[in-house]
């Protein structure tokens, strides 16, 4: 796939938010509710390999058309379809983005060392205690920090036998940043999960989960975007490392 350019990016993701709606959308009036070229979507949809817009617009008819598992919102309003399919966005964009190579290298990493220090901000320190308590309850040396001056203090202290796990919704937090700079310059494993994919902290992850978010928030006055695809994406981690170390113990 060709990379997109940034205007190319948001009719692609202006498109997901909004999947439910194309069947019944124009090229030309998808230019108008995007604020973007006809010519803009058409190069976006070769970009993403499909001939065109209608041949996109034709696969999402056809998908549809087989697809029974929503027929129970039939019922529900053009508003609260949105919201619904807002969520199914997050969650099947994200599964697609995932890098298989990356999950079985976490787990390798987790694997082999006794201690994780999970760090994260914000609304992700909830997703960060949940992943803190799978691992404490699969017999792993797990701790989770959120204060952001100790955050900065353990960069230069936290043991080198161990995995640092940095959840951050747009990796861009300072004491995040900071903390994974001084950690990977020790050598030490950094997994991070995020969903922007220009975050200060990648250049100091080893190992990144990259999810994806909608531009669309319920909640406009406030810092409180969708976290879902973080919620995703280190469920499945920890699912899997369930799997593969039970697979390692029932072969051993």
């Amino acid at each position: 796939m060709k990379k997109l350019s940034n205007s190319e990016e948001y009719v692609w993701r202006y498109i997901q938010d909004h999947v439910v709606d194309i069947p019944n959308l124009s090229i030309v009036r998808l230019s108008e509710l995007a604020n973007v070229s006809t010519a803009t979507i058409v190069r976006t949809m070769k970009k993403k390999g499909y001939k065109g817009y209608t041949d996109f617009r034709h696969e999402i008819i056809r998908h549809n058309s087989k697809n029974v598992k929503y027929q129970n919102l039939k019922q529900a309003d053009d508003e609260i379809r949105s919201v619904i399919f807002k969520s199914t966005s997050e969650v099947e964009n994200t599964i697609k983005q995932l890098n298989i190579g990356v999950i079985e290298d976490s787990i390798q990493k987790l694997r082999a060392i006794p201690s994780i220090y999970i760090f994260a901000r914000g609304l992700s320190e909830l997703i960060a205690k949940e992943m803190m308590m799978k691992f404490q309850l699969l017999g792993k040396q797990a701790e989770m920090f959120t204060d952001p001056n100790i955050i900065r203090i353990l960069g230069n202290r936290i043991p080198k036998n161990s995995v640092a796990i940095f959840i951050t919704l747009n990796g861009q937090t300072p004491e995040l940043v900071d903390a994974a700079k001084k950690i990977n310059k020790r050598e030490i494993t950094t997994i991070t999960f995020t969903t922007n994919d220009e975050g200060d902290i990648l250049p100091y992850s080893d190992l990144v989960f990259l999810g994806y978010k909608s531009d669309i928030t319920y909640f406009p006055e406030f810092e409180v975007h969708s976290r879902l695809s973080l919620q995703v994406m280190t469920r499945i981690l920890t699912d899997a490392y369930v799997v593969r170390t039970s697979d390692k113990k029932s072969g051993s």
